[in-house]
């Protein structure tokens, strides 16, 4: 047995890219000189499966006698022999490898179809705005759900893509079932699984195994290894972590969870590892373990050293993506939406902007918690730091940003410095849509190459948002949303319903909110979630503040985070839950937009009380406010080429400037006086981006009125000085 941690996240989560836990924690073991070896199970499980050889084992699984399935499936075990003629080679394509190979596919003569391609006749009219690379993507996207289907009708009912046994976790407030699940033989996926499992256990001989369990379709499959293990590998000792735990398994009680495991860490799991490796490596006593629980004396106990504290983020090193398979990832596209896709197209380096959240009053959220609550910004410097040792590691120019949500001020300073270093980089995250967003930001986003943000409007309804404590209103939204879109950045909104007191009008005026901004073209992409009610939260802390009502007050053995409840003030949720998805999908499409809303619904739901162009109204009112003098102004843009002139008029003449600017992709003209002119050139010499000191707005007033001239307001806030920002000049 050797010293190394054996990290690993079990099946499935993205396809696309490694989920990012491992890594954070490989990076952090690296600077405490503890080896590590990390893997990702489920990309590793889905290579097994899709492949030549993992679909003749397959479908010889199946047997003779196929007249007990579903016609669909009778139908692609007919078709199994293009089936295995055809995977390696889509397999290929997704991977980046064999681009030509969309024209084939485009053709739809080449892969076999069976039921998920049948949702298409209502997309084809899509397929003319999508490149021919996209549309194979999410042709062969099509093709792997279809064998995803055969595999859960006949092999293994728990199989899913990104939710592999996810029902027998979901608020699994008793451990029986899963427990019972977990006593019964191994399904299909179980062995590829373990035999996968089994030859990284003999190669890292690991002194501790970490499994990072994000989410509840996560769990079954780490069980399932941790009792693999515990059986084959008595001596290792396992230890359990990551989102799920964090949320679900705090006030954990049933001790046969530790059949299958020996330890659950909470929260940050830096300190908790550190700390199990000494402890493991008999440098620690068992007192000395930071927020883990273990079984002591038959009891499930609960250990927190509160004399050793947590890292700050400039200790936690750099992620480190080493030992993943990064070539073999996956990019499909299951929704025809740019910004929706990007959940899973693509290969994205994870990073975070900082820990917790800077707003943290959300009361859906689980704001009573450290992941939430303990707020701490990481450097724009030491981000970008970051950002460039894991180009040079994995190769890759993309990042995804993973915080609650970004604060501005910090998005800003890392755009500064990404512009700077010349970095040439795509990044996208999560935010809140607030007024700091400013279209001269938006476009220093842009600039440093943000390409999308995706945010919570949750339920669109100032009355509820002022409930949830959001701190926006939906005309704020909107107005956030048109200064992205001017950018080129795109919106994608999480949106929800179900809210405590949420009634059937205000789910439907949401709803128009929500066709109103889609049809105003600043919104671009969404995703309705039903609200639920967890133990964590505000609403779940004291949910008669809220007028809901606990349905059950026990609490379980196992997880604990979903609290069911009632809503006696409010409406059928659920009714809603079809219609509000039905036609989000065609709003994303840019379809039947003009649709009366009513027509999604197969039940009576009232008319919208929102004015038709309230959303066209909001963005149209931009409410201007005069830079304080402590903005910054930053010019980001191309020294303009000066052309002085003479203009004349009645007789008289006088020198004017003519300045030329040359962006990317048009050449931007403006005409001031001569003095003007050349104080505008030297100005925009001192702000630009490359001084390390950028000037407030203060100090380009004054620098302008040293001049003898005057009336720097009506120069700076008016035309043709106000139109720079598409020339790179930034009040930020």
């Amino acid at each position: 047995m050797s010293d190394t941690v054996f990290l690993f996240t079990p099946p499935f989560t993205q396809l696309n890219t490694p989920y990012p836990a491992t890594a954070y924690l490989k990076g952090f073991l690296n600077t405490k000189n503890i080896k590590a070896y990390q893997a990702d199970l489920g990309i590793e499980v889905t290579l097994a499966l899709f492949c030549k050889e993992g679909l003749i084992n397959l479908f010889a699984q199946l047997g003779n006698n196929t007249s007990h399935f579903s016609e669909n499936i009778q139908r692609i075990i007919a078709l199994q022999n293009d089936y295995i003629q055809s995977i390696d080679a889509v397999m290929l394509f997704l991977q980046g490898k064999n681009p030509t190979l969309a024209h084939l596919i485009c053709k739809r003569s080449f892969l076999p179809e069976a039921s998920r391609f049948k949702q298409l006749d209502d997309l084809v009219w899509a397929f003319g705005t999508m490149g021919t690379q996209d549309k194979a993507k999410h042709l062969a996207t099509m093709y792997l759900e279809d064998l995803s289907d055969l595999i859960m009708e006949t092999v293994d009912p728990h199989f899913g893509f990104s939710r592999y046994a996810e029902k027998l976790a979901r608020s699994a407030n008793s451990f029986d079932e899963l427990y019972n699940t977990l006593q019964q033989g191994k399904t299909y996926i179980d062995g590829l699984l373990l035999t996968i499992l089994e030859q990284r256990m003999q190669m890292v001989q690991p002194i501790l195994v970490a499994i990072s369990v994000p989410f509840p379709g996560n769990v079954y499959a780490a069980l399932r290894c941790g009792q693999w293990i515990k059986q084959r590998y008595p001596n290792t000792k396992v230890a359990l972590g990551g989102g799920f735990a964090n949320t679900e398994l705090r006030s954990l009680q049933d001790k046969r969870v530790f059949e299958f495991v020996d330890f659950i860490t909470l929260d940050d799991g830096e300190a908790p590892i550190e700390n199990l490796v000494h402890y493991i490596q008999g440098t620690k006593n068992i007192e000395e373990l930071k927020r883990t629980f273990t079984l002591l004396n038959g009891v499930v106990t609960y250990i927190n050293n509160a004399s050793c504290t947590d890292y700050k983020q400039g200790q936690v090193g750099t992620p480190d993506y080493s030992d993943f398979l990064l070539d073999k990832y996956i990019s499909a596209i299951e929704i025809i939406n740019p910004m929706h896709s990007l959940w899973s197209d693509g290969r994205w380096n994870k990073l975070t902007m900082a820990h917790g959240c800077y707003w943290g009053k959300c009361t859906f959220c689980d704001i009573s918690l450290d992941y939430i609550k303990l707020y701490e910004p990481v450097a724009a410097n030491l981000l970008c730091n970051r950002m460039e040792e894991m180009m040079a590691q994995t190769g890759q120019n993309g990042f995804h940003f993973v915080d609650e949500a970004a604060p501005p001020a910090l998005m800003r300073a890392l755009a500064i410095e990404i512009i700077r270093r010349k970095l040439v980089v795509s990044w996208w995250t999560n935010i809140r849509f607030e007024k700091s967003f400013t279209r001269d930001l938006c476009f220093l986003l842009k600039a440093a190459g943000c390409i999308g943000v995706s945010g919570g409007l949750e339920v669109a309804s100032d009355r509820l948002l002022e409930l949830i404590q959001k701190g926006i209103t939906v005309a704020q939204v909107a107005r956030v949303n048109k200064h992205f879109t001017q950018a080129g950045i795109m919106v994608h909104a999480y949106l929800m319903y179900g809210f405590p007191t949420q009634t059937a009008q205000e789910t439907i005026d949401s709803l128009e909110m929500v066709r109103q901004m889609f049809k105003a073209g600043i919104l671009q992409s969404a995703f309705w979630h039903l609200f639920t009610m967890t133990a964590h939260s505000p609403v779940g802390l004291a949910p008669e503040k809220y007028k809901v009502k606990k349905l059950q007050n026990a609490i379980g053995s196992f997880a604990n985070n979903d609290i069911p409840h009632e809503d006696p003030g409010g409406a059928d949720h659920e009714s809603f839950a079809f219609g509000l998805k039905k036609s989000l999908l065609n709003f994303m499409h840019g379809a039947f937009l003009d649709e009366p809303l009513h027509k999604w619904f197969e039940h009576k739901v009232p008319k919208t009380s929102i004015a038709p162009d309230y959303i066209v109204q909001a963005i149209e009112e931009e409410i201007y406010s005069q830079p304080n003098t402590g903005t910054k102004i930053v010019f980001i843009g191309h020294p303009p080429h000066l052309l002085p002139f003479t203009k004349s008029k009645k007789g008289q003449s006088w020198p004017m400037m003519e300045l030329l600017f040359t962006t990317k992709q048009e050449t931007l003209s403006i005409k001031v006086s001569e003095e003007q002119g050349l104080w505008l050139a030297q100005i925009l010499e001192r702000v630009s981006i490359k001084n390390p000191q950028l000037l407030t707005w203060q100090e380009v007033k004054t620098s302008y009125e040293k001049t003898g001239m005057e009336d720097f307001e009506l120069f700076w806030d008016n035309k043709p000085i106000n139109t720079l920002y598409k020339a790179g000049l930034l009040q930020l």
